[in-house]
């Protein structure tokens, strides 16, 4: 039996009402969101894809809610150098005391200080803030996407472990074997007494990540999640990104990171986008952020790298696609959707 639904043209122009709805429902609201990525000219991709920024911050990576403040860093004599940090074209791990300050970095992974930098410029922390003391927040979550994170250290302790033995492995070298090692990093650093978690789930890891952080927020496990997208590009990770069976020739494993800071979609706070579900497939809707806008793929940070330039876009448009994937782990995108001023 064979169903016609008409030419594709027909569908997106006149797409059931049922879908229409589910697709503009929001799930969750942006409540920060920062850039860090290393070797990238952020303004002038902006600029390629039709955004001009404007303010009193127009050439950083980041946007930030703070205090009703948007997009300038937060209020107060910190303000301006926050400004200064977030004009940074991004924050590389050999770089990252400069940001965060120099204790408790020692034996971080490139991928956490990465993820580390993210959140500090989506808080809208200014350089070398002092890190918050008491109990962590038990109401914000990390959700942290990353396929090759600390495939590095993994690849070492295992080649000293069967060469030469276990005598040859530190201590302050087994924590950055676990496979969540990024996000507990997140977690104390800076006080988020939440739920915590890694996903890496391959090419979708970030949009998966996303839709897990919306989960969290539905079901009412946390009151913020705090989403971080983060790849390394060292020898190991090249090797395994190029390896695998859905690279895109040509489309080297870039570095970076971005962060995203979640709140419940009726968000009291006046957030700088709102999320739409995260979906399988491709829409073909709207202004699109997906690898080929980038020149690189940032594999397990890709979903998150996307949203948090997305929600950039948004400021010239009214809703912006995200995308991520590949043939071999499947498609899933997103809309970002711009908030009314």
């Amino acid at each position: 039996m064979t169903v016609h639904t008409g030419t594709a043209a027909h569908r997106a122009a006149h797409p059931p009402a049922r879908e229409a709805t589910d697709r503009e429902r929001p799930v969750a609201a942006v409540l920060g969101a920062a850039l860090n990525l290393p070797g990238t000219d952020v303004p002038t991709l902006l600029a390629a894809a039709g955004h001009h920024p404007g303010g009193a911050n127009p050439g950083a990576g980041h946007a930030t809610v703070d205090g009703g403040a948007v997009g300038g860093g937060p209020a107060g004599e910190a303000g301006a150098e926050h400004d200064r940090a977030a004009d940074e074209p991004g924050w590389p791990p050999e770089r990252a005391a400069d940001l965060l300050g120099r204790k408790g970095l020692l034996a971080k992974e490139p991928a956490t200080r990465l993820a580390l930098c993210a959140v500090h410029l989506a808080l809208g922390l200014p350089p070398k803030a002092p890190r918050r003391t008491g109990p962590a927040d038990p109401r914000t979550a990390v959700v942290v996407s990353s396929n090759l994170g600390n495939v590095a250290t993994v690849g070492d302790i295992a080649g000293r472990l069967r060469d030469v033995g276990p005598r040859e492995v530190g201590p302050l070298e087994a924590p950055n074997a676990s496979s969540n090692v990024i996000a507990g990093a997140i977690a104390i650093w800076f006080r988020f007494g939440g739920p915590n978690l890694t996903v890496c789930s391959g090419a979708t890891a970030g949009l998966d990540a996303i839709w897990l952080a919306g989960l969290l927020l539905r079901v009412g496990r946390a009151d913020r999640v705090v989403v971080v997208g983060t790849e390394p590009d060292d020898a190991q990770a090249r090797a395994l990104h190029t390896a695998r069976r859905g690279a895109t020739p040509g489309r080297p494993l870039r570095a970076g990171a971005a962060c995203l800071l979640l709140g419940p979609a009726d968000a009291a706070d006046r957030p700088l986008a709102l999320l739409g579900p995260v979906r399988d497939g491709v829409s073909g809707d709207g202004p699109l952020v997906d690898e080929a806008r980038l020149g690189g793929d940032h594999y397990g940070a890709a979903g998150v790298v996307h949203t948090a330039l997305a929600v950039r876009l948004t400021a010239g448009t009214s809703a912006v696609a995200v995308r991520c994937g590949d043939p071999v782990d499947g498609v899933r995108e997103l809309t970002v959707r711009a908030v009314p001023r």
